[in-house]
C-alpha cells in the first residue's frame, strides 16, 4: 500500500514569499499529498493568496502563539503517513517529495529522512549550501547539521515523542530532532531537497543572541549539559553585537578579551564550572592576540 504525505506550512505576514512556497509544494505532483497552511491571522495579502489555491490545499487563519503552535496544529489536523514542515518563506526543490516518498516506501524500517539544502536569498538565489553531515546522534548534540525543511518523519513517531515544544521560539526544530534522534536513527538522502531563506528580517538571523541563549537553555534541559561549542557560539553572538572586530591588533585584542569574559560567564551559567580544557583554549586565544599587540609595539 502506498504511503501518503502531509506538508504543513506555518504562516504569518509572509505575503512576499508564501506564494513561491505554495507553488513549490503543489508543483511536486505527488498524488498522495495533503497540504495545509496554518496562518496566524495575517494582516498583509497572505489570505488573498491562500484563497487563490484553496481548491488545492487546506488553510486556516486564526490567532495563535506563534510558529511552533501553528506547526503542531497542522500536524494534528492532517493525516498523512509522512510529515514534512515547510516555513512560509522556504521552498522545496523539484522532485523532493517523490524522492522522499520513494525511500520511505522502499525501506519501511526507515523513520526519518533528511537531505541536502541551500541557504537562499529573497530572490531565490543561492547564498551557500547548508552544512550537512552523515547521521551521528552524538555529533548532532554539538552541531545542528539538519536543515529543517529537508527533514521528513513518519507520523507514528508522534506516539513516542509527541509534538513540538511550544515553549521554544527559535530552536523548536533542533530540540525535536534531538528527541527523535534519541529514539530512532535518521537516514540521509544525497539530494538537494529544499531552500531555506536567509534575509535581514529572518528571526534566526536577526536575533542571534536570543537564538543561542534558547539553544543553550534547551540543551541543558534536554541533555543535562551544554557542549562547549554552543557556549562559545553564544559568546561570539554577544560580542559580535557589542563590539566591532577590527583589523588592528589592539581591536582584535579587545574583541578576544571580551569573548573570553562572556565565554567564562557562559560556562559558569550553563555548566556550573569553567572546565580546564576550555580555560586553556581561551588562554591560547589571549596569548595569540597579546603577541600581536606586543609585536606592533616592538616595531
Amino acid at each position: 500500500m502506498s504511503l501518503s504525505i502531509s506538508v504543513v506550512t506555518p504562516s504569518y505576514n509572509q505575503a512576499q514569499f508564501i506564494e513561491r512556497t505554495i507553488q513549490s509544494v503543489l508543483d511536486q505532483n505527488v498524488p498522495s499529498l495533503e497540504y495545509m497552511v496554518v496562518d496566524g491571522a495575517s494582516t498583509d495579502d497572505t489570505l488573498n493568496i491562500l484563497k487563490k489555491y484553496e481548491n488545492r490545499l487546506r488553510w486556516v487563519s486564526e490567532k495563535d502563539r506563534g510558529q511552533t503552535e501553528a506547526v503542531n496544529k497542522g500536524i494534528q489536523w492532517t493525516n498523512g503517513d509522512i510529515i514534512g514542515w515547510l516555513n512560509s518563506d522556504d521552498i522545496y526543490y523539484p522532485g523532493t517529495l517523490s524522492a522522499v516518498m520513494r525511500l520511505f516506501e522502499e525501506f519501511p524500517q526507515v523513520n526519518v529522512v533528511y537531505g541536502e539544502a541551500d541557504h537562499i536569498d529573497e530572490s531565490d538565489q543561492l547564498i551557500e549550501a547548508y552544512y550537512t553531515e552523515d547521521w551521528n546522534y552524538e555529533r548532532l548534540k554539538e552541531v545542528c547539521f539538519l536543515c529543517q525543511p529537508a527533514v521528513f518523519f513518519r507520523r507514528n513517531l508522534l506516539e513516542q515523542v509527541g509534538l513540538l515544544d511550544t515553549n521554544l521560539k527559535y530552536c523548536m526544530d533542533y530540540e525535536y530532532w534531538l528527541r527523535l534522534g534519541a529514539k530512532v536513527p535518521f537516514v540521509r538522502i544525497e539530494k538537494k531537497l529544499a531552500g531555506s531563506r536567509m534575509y535581514r528580517e529572518n528571526k534566526t538571523l536577526g536575533e542571534r543572541v536570543a537564538v543561542h541563549k534558547e539553544i543553550n537553555d534547551m540543551l541543558r534541559k534536554q541533555l543535562g549539559a551544554v557542549p562547549d561549542k554552543w557556549i562559545f557560539n553564544y559568546a561570539h553572538a554577544v560580542v559580535d553585537k557589542r563590539l566591532h572586530r577590527g583589523a588592528k591588533p589592539l581591536d582584535e585584542f579587545k574583541y578576544v578579551m571580551m569573548l573570553i569574559g562572556v565565554s567564562s560567564v557562559g560556562f559558569v551559567y550553563w555548566q556550573r564550572r569553567l572546565p580546564f580544557h576550555s580555560a586553556r583554549t581561551m588562554g591560547k586565544w589571549a596569548a595569540v592576540a597579546f603577541s600581536k599587540v606586543i609585536g606592533i609595539r616592538a616595531q
